[in-house]
């Protein structure tokens, strides 16, 4: 009797050692502060948080020396599986979660879009069969308004008490399509209003871009320039501000996907200004890692492939949305991924309007925000924290369950190596497509690690997910960042104050005009401390040169440095752990 017990009891220890995981030597990221502590995983979730912890034997190791131990990513906006204007996404729920963990990216929330007439209820079942079983991370799901009426607002309450939503997407753009009238609009709003779901909204003026393109069509306009030519900034700029009076007329917050451009940030500026309730405003890694010069390629295949709605700008955009998020005028980087195989695309060859609009953007898109953000000094490690996961999670109801490292927190975690360097290419990228709108960028700051609910799913740059893994995220309605519980806050009100716990931060210090400011004395062993401001907006003063457009290089700042240049996973004192990680 005693060997069949034996074996069971060795059984459930291997078991449970495959499930503990220990992050040491890291310096751990919150969108508040950053601390020297090791990180304790059981079970998918964070125990404990802190220095000199107990950890039972058996227990897998990371040693996190030079790494910065931040929130999984949390994205969203995608749409995996959509089949928009005559054809499908190239990337679907595995695929595209898989590019998502690749990147850094633990959560995505897609979106439900249904046909004009089609049940809520219906499309939502219909999309939960299809990424239920393929997901590679944790997922929930926005559902889009794309008509009106009376059982409409049924469905939106079902599927807010009944099925985990709470947030309705709307469109001003995609007339004759999933286009509301500004009457069907008030309604929604109320209507999410009662349910204390957050409104979500597409803000292009979709009537103007409907005769605009008549014009240039006639014209003989018809290659993708014509896509940027019939939406400009102003088409925009303008269906933002009727967005927020709509809003603020129905007493509503909202939330205003895709901010694209200079004038539609300078709308939602001046919109908050008199707005009643919390207004969030979302932009891309597009926006901030490429621009509209590439809709003159005289490559149809090279231009149609940028082909997004609203479309990127001039090329001086980048770096005023990059400094609009370091300033919380906008607070969400998301990646609006709706990759399309080029053979689709070609179904706009002669008409620009057939274009299926969608790029790339979730493995790409916490890179190229470092890149385009951090490495220029134009924001701290902890803003970058709140502008890739926290404020995503905070909006949708998820924080601190994702988007915070803290104990009780789902182990969804990037393990972030600032030195790591790369090129970014459709050769070595994750997606089912053979084009990548970042193609050949220079990148510095990838993620070295990437935990999914306490398994290792990339590990030590080996890519290991699986397929199914992932699991369905209910979100709650009446988020307090949304409807105002005590202790959270709405976009731009003051930050809170950095957590008094023993593990609390002290200010982050500003470098020298001239340095980067994680880099040098700060990175030494990774002992930044702190962050710029709360929110850890930047690290560069007005006035200070732009660090993306000088010869400063990070890899040539920290050589020397008294820190291990490589990561090693160990096996603990206790035993190697037989897991698969």
């Amino acid at each position: 009797m005693a060997g069949p017990v034996a074996q069971s009891l060795t059984g459930i220890n291997i078991k449970s050692s495959q499930n503990r995981l220990l992050i040491k030597n890291g310096r751990v990221v919150n969108e508040d502060g950053m601390e020297d502590a090791d990180v304790y995983i059981e079970d998918g979730i964070i125990k404990q948080v802190g220095r000199n912890l107990i950890i039972p034997g058996g227990t897998r190791t990371i040693d996190a020396t030079g790494l910065l131990v931040m929130p999984g990513g949390v994205d969203p906006h995608t749409h995996f599986e959509l089949e928009m204007m005559g054809a499908k996404t190239a990337d679907d729920f595995y695929k595209g979660t898989r590019a998502a963990v690749a990147g850094g990216t633990t959560t995505i929330i897609d979106f439900v879009l249904p046909e004009k007439g089609q049940s809520l209820v219906e499309a939502y079942n219909h999309w939960r069969q299809k990424a239920d079983n393929k997901v590679c991370c944790d997922y929930a799901l926005h559902v889009g308004v794309t008509w009106w009426s009376p059982s409409v607002k049924k469905e939106m309450q079902q599927l807010v008490t009944e099925h985990g939503i709470n947030s309705f997407k709307m469109f001003m753009a995609y007339k004759d399509a999933w286009m509301l009238n500004d009457y069907e609009l008030c309604q929604v709003m109320e209507t999410c209003v009662e349910l204390k779901a957050l409104p979500l909204i597409h803000a292009e003026n979709g009537s103007i871009i409907a005769r605009n393109t008549e014009k240039l069509l006639a014209a003989g306009v018809t290659g993708p320039e014509g896509h940027a030519l019939s939406r400009d900034e102003e088409v925009e700029a303008e269906a933002v501000n009727r967005a927020c009076v709509i809003a603020n007329q129905m007493n509503a917050p909202l939330y205003i996907v895709h901010v694209m451009s200079k004038s539609a940030v300078q709308a939602l500026r001046l919109a908050r200004t008199r707005q009643k309730q919390p207004l969030f405003g979302e932009t891309l890694a597009a926006t901030i890692g490429t621009d509209g010069s590439h809709y003159g390629n005289a490559c149809f295949r090279h231009a149609a492939a940028h082909v997004l709605s609203p479309p990127l700008r001039s090329p001086d955009t980048p770096a005023a949305i990059v400094d609009a998020l370091a300033h919380d005028d906008l607070q969400i980087v998301a990646s609006d991924n709706c990759t399309f195989h080029e053979k689709d695309k070609e179904l706009g060859k002669d008409n620009f309007s057939k274009i299926p609009n969608g790029v790339n953007g979730v493995e790409d898109r916490m890179a190229i925000l470092w890149q385009k953000a951090v490495n220029t000094g134009a924001m701290d490690p902890c803003r970058f924290v709140a502008v890739s996961s926290a404020a995503a999670a905070r909006a949708f109801g998820l924080w601190p369950r994702k988007g915070r490292v803290c104990e009780g927190a789902d182990a969804d975690l990037a393990l972030w190596d600032p030195r790591r360097e790369r090129a970014i290419s459709a050769r070595t990228h994750h997606h089912a497509t053979d084009f990548n709108i970042f193609e050949g960028q220079h990148v510095i700051g990838s993620p070295q690690y990437v935990i999914v609910n306490g398994r290792v799913c990339l590990d030590d740059g080996e890519l290991r997910v699986v397929e199914g893994f992932g699991k369905f995220l209910p979100t709650p309605p009446n988020a307090p960042a949304v409807y105002g519980a005590r202790g959270e806050r709405a976009p731009s009100a003051a930050p809170p104050a950095a957590p008094e716990s023993p593990r609390a931060s002290p200010i982050y210090t500003n470098g020298t005009p001239t340095e980067l400011s994680i880099s040098n004395k700060q990175m030494e062993g990774l002992s930044v401390s702190g962050c710029s401001t709360p929110t850890g907006r930047k690290m560069r003063e007005p006035g200070q040169r732009d660090l993306q457009n000088s010869t400063f290089s990070i890899s040539q700042e920290l050589e020397g440095l008294d820190t291990k240049t490589s990561v090693r996973v160990r096996n603990p004192p206790g035993g190697k752990s037989s897991g698969l990680w």
